[in-house]
């Protein structure tokens, strides 16, 4: 959950030498006579594979369309954060200000925690990512490190990487009957060590198709309650967006404290979906 400031991505005597050896190497005929040797088949040519659309057969950057890109996953929230009180309350710059390095989250109401659900999700996404040639970096993994990192070291992970796109992962804590996912992206802001002037462009295109891949996935609707139905919602707050110069986004999945959505943020089919959305739109955004 990302609070607001207000309240409430071979030659043919190798094939005779192996051909006679899957017929019996160093085996004879009997005493004395000369072993006999089984035809030697006639050389075939491999089958191509099949061409694609346009008749030509499909290359490797098709059946691996990420491979070459770079992508930094943002579980929010470390499961560790709450044994790490006094460390994630001090303050980091956020450009427009400080906030607090890191937060624990919120959870549903039997206790399903977001650092949980982001770190699940991330982990499925990787794979997902990985899967199609994309070289994945997690900025936590649930043990390293123990605890954040703080929502400026964050951004550096992503900008280090030099990554063509950042997805950092969250689940709200609004209140009950408030449903739906949305997208969080970078407003133009410029201040302090913040300047997003490059990325409010690339940062939006990766936003909007994440949310339409993402709805069609999941079947989740946009957020009933921010974004006016758009699932879409611009910020200036958020230090991993205001100190990112990469094209990054954060989205919200769903409300853990509504019932209905908090039953598919705890239901790891939903999860798988969830991760395959936001695979699907990180692929369309980086393949436009």
């Amino acid at each position: 959950m990302i609070p607001k400031k207000t309240p409430l991505a071979a030659s043919g005597a190798l094939v005779a030498a192996v051909s006679v050896c899957l017929t019996g190497c160093g085996g004879s005929t009997g005493s004395g006579s000369a072993p006999t040797r089984s035809p030697v088949p006639a050389r075939t040519t491999p089958t191509p594979p099949p061409a694609g659309p346009s008749g030509a057969a499909p290359s490797a950057t098709h059946a691996r369309p990420l491979a070459g890109k770079v992508v930094v996953v943002d579980p929010g929230h470390n499961p560790g954060n709450a044994k790490h009180t006094r460390e994630i309350n001090k303050q980091v710059g956020i450009g427009t200000g400080r906030k607090e390095c890191d937060t624990t989250g919120t959870a549903t109401n039997d206790g399903y925690s977001e650092a949980e659900f982001t770190l699940d999700v991330a982990r499925r996404l990787r794979t997902l990512l990985e899967q199609q040639g994309a070289t994945v970096r997690l900025t936590q993994d649930g043990h390293s490190p123990s605890y954040g990192p703080c929502i400026d070291e964050r951004a550096r992970i992503g900008n280090k990487a030099a990554a063509d796109a950042v997805v950092s992962l969250h689940a709200d804590g609004s209140g009950k009957g408030n449903r739906g996912f949305h997208v969080i992206l970078p407003a133009k802001v410029k201040a302090g060590d913040a300047d997003t002037a490059a990325i409010v462009g690339p940062s939006r295109r990766l936003g909007e198709h994440i949310a339409g891949a993402f709805e069609k996935a999941t079947g989740s609707a946009p957020s009933n309650y921010i974004g006016n139905g758009t699932g879409l919602d611009v910020r200036g707050d958020l230090g991993g967006l205001n100190l990112s110069t990469v094209p990054k986004v954060f989205i919200e999945c769903g409300n853990m404290r509504d019932a209905k959505d908090a039953a598919l943020l705890k239901s790891p089919d939903w999860r798988q979906k969830a991760a395959r959305g936001l695979a699907d739109g990180i692929l369309a955004h980086l393949s436009a």
